[in-house]
């Protein structure tokens, strides 16, 4: 529901498709993996690669990028959890208290950009037989379109939000199923439903609750925020490789994605909920924060090695 000055997000969490659900997260996922195909292929072919090797590349980015994130979470916002809890790192389920399916929750980008890159020189030594920073240039191109889907992932989740806004200003979101505000609420003996689905149905319909529902608080997107960024950190590699001599400059196109991408994570970081993490022993900046800082510097430094220009 969107009004002048604000917008009522209640999207639920998926399709439903039968009794299976199709969760929208997952969705942008596929998506941001299919496009990432797509727009590699037409840069092996430029480049004269045979396309097999492009399946292959494509195997080891999902992996990478999937194990890269899970990782990446729990050893930078939640190892206080999990190394009390080994099995639950790469296993879909929680056994305390009690045996449930809790699918993957909890994946962080500065893990996924680690794995790639380590992933990255395996695939070139073993397959490739490209230079590194050649392959590195070139596949920052799909991973920046898919930072885009995965935060709008975020944003049909209703997570990874920004702090409450003092008013309904044009850019505030009423995040009708935000976790903070009903921790301390039991919605289903509230509304006297049978599944969240219906108790924010009614949440939005029953005069009843209409106390309950005004109280849910404004906040920023922060997650549209960032996606809005990461276009234009996609248009800047997607043009540097497709209409200037970026290409023939190892580093250059890497080192710019590198800068760019967590530059935009440092600035929205700013307008982000607080995800955890080491932030509390650190202090001044967030966990997101801290862990973008060493990219940029290394970015920086690619740039200004790529000076020789490869014929």
């Amino acid at each position: 529901m969107t009004h002048f000055l604000y917008i009522i997000w209640n999207q639920s969490d998926g399709i439903k498709i039968g009794s299976f659900n199709l969760h929208f997260y997952s969705l942008m996922f596929v998506v941001a993996f299919g496009l990432g195909w797509y727009l590699m292929k037409s840069i092996f072919n430029r480049e004269n690669e045979p396309i097999e090797k492009l399946d292959s590349l494509f195997v080891w980015m999902v992996l990478s990028i999937l194990l890269g994130a899970r990782l990446g979470h729990v050893l930078f916002y939640d190892w206080k959890y999990y190394k009390n809890h080994l099995l639950e790192i790469l296993l879909p389920f929680r056994f305390d208290p009690k045996f449930e399916f809790t699918g993957f929750q909890g994946l962080a980008s500065h893990g996924a950009a680690i794995a790639v890159i380590i992933a990255m020189y395996f695939y070139k030594t073993k397959i490739m037989k490209r230079s590194y920073l050649w392959i590195l240039d070139r596949v920052v191109i799909p991973v920046a379109s898919g930072a885009i889907f995965v935060r709008l992932g975020n944003f049909f989740n209703s997570e990874i939000y920004g702090p409450i806004t003092s008013k309904a200003h044009f850019y505030a979101v009423k995040f009708v199923r935000e976790d903070e505000f009903w921790s301390d609420k039991n919605i289903l003996s509230t509304t006297g439903t049978h599944s969240e689905e219906q108790a924010f149905k009614v949440l939005q319909t029953d005069p009843k609750f209409a106390q309950l529902f005004d109280s849910i608080p404004f906040r920023h997107p922060a997650q549209l925020y960032e996606a809005f960024g990461y276009i234009f950190v996609f248009l800047i590699v997607y043009l540097m490789y497709w209409k200037t001599n970026a290409r023939n400059k190892e580093g250059l196109i890497f080192g710019a994605f590198l800068v760019s991408l967590f530059s935009v994570r440092m600035i929205v970081e700013s307008v982000k909920e607080s995800q955890g993490g080491f932030e509390s022993a650190l202090g001044l900046l967030t966990t997101g924060q801290w862990l973008s800082i060493p990219f940029i510097i290394s970015g920086l430094y690619f740039i200004w090695n790529s000076n020789k220009v490869k014929v």
